[in-house]
């Protein structure tokens, strides 16, 4: 499979780079992924509900240029389906299956995603309702889609 995952903003700890570089090696047996950056937009730290949609509308914008036509898209928002690590190998495996073997995840920016990123997704994901700052989602979200792989190596698919 080939994996992206596009992301507002640069990762800047050491910490992180460093997690998702050795997950990103594990993957490498079972799967081609690739991380792409997109800049983030300045914000404040009171915005009114018209400045964080036009903030949302920007990071969109720069996000939309990098999807591809034909890959599947996964959002990650909280809002989205509560997932496990099986749901997501599950849906991975029948995604391979069926020839749906390009996905894009998408990690939006510190204040989310906007809207119309998650209506054109075939799939919104969550991980959980507590909020992680986006940059620690990029390693929670590299480690899982790797469990993800060895758990469809072992099809030890429980619930």
């Amino acid at each position: 499979m080939q994996i992206e995952i596009i992301c507002v903003g640069k990762l800047k700890e050491k910490y992180l780079k460093q997690g998702i570089a050795e997950y990103t090696k594990r993957l490498g047996a079972y799967a081609n992924l690739s991380i792409v950056e997109v800049a983030d937009e300045a914000t404040a730290e009171k915005m009114s509900p018209l400045e964080i949609e036009q903030v949302l509308d920007k990071e969109a914008d720069r996000i939309e240029t990098r999807l591809d036509a034909g890959r599947q898209v996964i959002v990650l928002a909280i809002e989205g389906d509560l997932i496990s690590s099986e749901d997501l190998a599950q849906r991975l495996d029948r995604m391979a299956l069926h020839g749906q073997s390009k996905v894009s995840f998408i990690i939006g920016g510190s204040l989310g995603l906007a809207e119309r990123l998650k209506q054109k997704a075939q799939w919104r994901v969550s991980f959980g309702r507590i909020t992680l700052p986006h940059q620690l989602m990029r390693l929670v979200l590299v480690e899982q889609i790797y469990r993800a792989f060895r758990i469809m190596k072992g099809h030890a698919y429980h619930k």
